[in-house]
């Protein structure tokens, strides 16, 4: 009996599994999501003005036929600490790095940096991680990662490290790798948990195969179809992160509340999940053609912020405007992004699964690393951000 015949035994999605959900996917994830989009909130710029009267009567592009705020933003850039301490009050709204250490103007690009630079350690995690759990194991790599990550808060990595000894490793890396008899011990366990019969099965490989049989970084590249699977997957998984970063870290600059637009931007995700995985099980959809749908109505609503006009919210644009349409831009972003964990994993075969979905992740960082920086276009051309989001 191969592994795949034996899940329907032992419950393929069964109370176990969902604890399992439960446990990976939900209460250790948010951990991640919040440290991921903690600068949008430490890293805000709070509402200032500026000594307008001082700055037109010391600098001299005053007389130049431009806007007081286009004025100020050409100062900014040339300015230097002093004059930007002198001339530039935040209120007292909230504070953050940018009030504490004046992180605007020519300085601002610290702020994408320090995100960027995070995003640049999640991206060394997806070189490395994925090749290493293949090797070594789901459990081990992924107790490993989280190890190092929450060192400084000794009292959470116990009580983690405690509720990840009851889970087992993987039925199906066991099995890819020839641990025939571990397999086993792990449906066994799946298979009391889920209350299911007690069966006695015996695993065995297919004769066509080695029970050592190890996948690689080249095997992606080796072969036509997966060559062309790995290229389109990289570009797929760069340009979900770029967008969905992008508008996550953008929620400053929407107006209003920050906070709101915070809350507003994650609250929009919950219906996107759903939606998306009841269309890729409809046949008359699938992964394909719903995961083209989500991108291109993604890439429509960030096309369509460039032509509204700015600063008018009466008659239709009080419903159109720049927040309702990056909140539908992250619906659908949000719904492709998930939808590619789902698309990626199933055109891998086993034994190199972990190492295409890592190589993936690993693109999908540098569409990370550059997010941070997208907001900050705004003070070359206000629709640039978008640009580069449709593009």
């Amino acid at each position: 009996m191969e592994v795949e015949e034996a899940f329907p035994l032992v419950g393929q999605m069964g109370p176990y599994q969902v604890y399992l959900c439960v446990l990976l996917a939900v209460l250790l994830q948010l951990y991640v999501a919040t440290e991921a989009i903690l600068i949008a909130l430490v890293g805000a710029t709070p509402p200032y003005h500026w000594d307008l009267e001082l700055l037109s009567a010391n600098q001299s592009h005053s007389n130049q036929s431009v806007s007081e705020q286009r004025a100020f933003g050409e100062w900014l850039l040339t300015a230097n600490g002093s004059e930007v301490q002198k001339h530039v009050h935040f209120s007292s709204s909230f504070t953050s790095i940018v009030s504490e250490w004046f992180l605007i103007g020519n300085t601002s690009y610290k702020v994408s940096a320090a995100s960027s630079f995070y995003f640049s350690g999640v991206f060394v995690g997806a070189i490395s991680f994925g090749q290493l759990s293949d090797r070594f194991g789901r459990k081990k790599i992924y107790l490993t990662g989280k190890s190092n990550d929450l060192f400084p808060a000794q009292k959470c990595l116990f009580q983690e490290k405690m509720s990840l000894q009851f889970i087992p490793e993987s039925p199906r890396w066991l099995y890819s790798q020839g641990r025939l008899s571990e397999a086993e011990d792990a449906l066994y366990l799946i298979a009391k948990k889920n209350r299911k019969q007690k069966h006695t099965f015996s695993l065995k490989l297919p004769a066509e195969r080695s029970p050592r049989e190890a996948g690689s970084f080249l095997d992606l590249f080796r072969y036509r179809i997966l060559l062309g699977r790995t290229l389109i997957m990289m570009f797929t998984w760069f340009v979900c992160s770029l967008v969905y970063y992008g508008l996550t870290l953008n929620v400053g600059d929407l107006g209003g509340n920050i906070y709101a637009n915070l809350a507003l931007s994650g609250l929009i995700e919950i219906p996107a999940y759903p939606i998306c995985i009841y269309l890729i099980n409809q046949k008359w959809f699938g992964r394909k053609r719903t995961l083209s749908a989500f991108l291109f109505l993604g890439g429509l609503a960030c096309l369509i912020v460039m032509f509204l006009p700015k600063k008018k919210d009466t008659g239709v644009f009080a419903v159109v405007n720049s927040r309702s349409l990056s909140l539908l831009g992250k619906l659908t972003i949000s719904a492709a992004f998930n939808i590619v964990y789902i698309y990626t994993s199933e055109l891998y075969p086993t034994v190199i699964r972990n190492v295409g979905m890592g190589a993936c992740s690993m693109f999908s960082r540098v569409g990370g690393i550059i997010a941070p920086f997208v907001p900050s276009l705004v003070w070359q051309q206000w629709a640039k951000p978008k640009l580069v989001q449709i593009s």
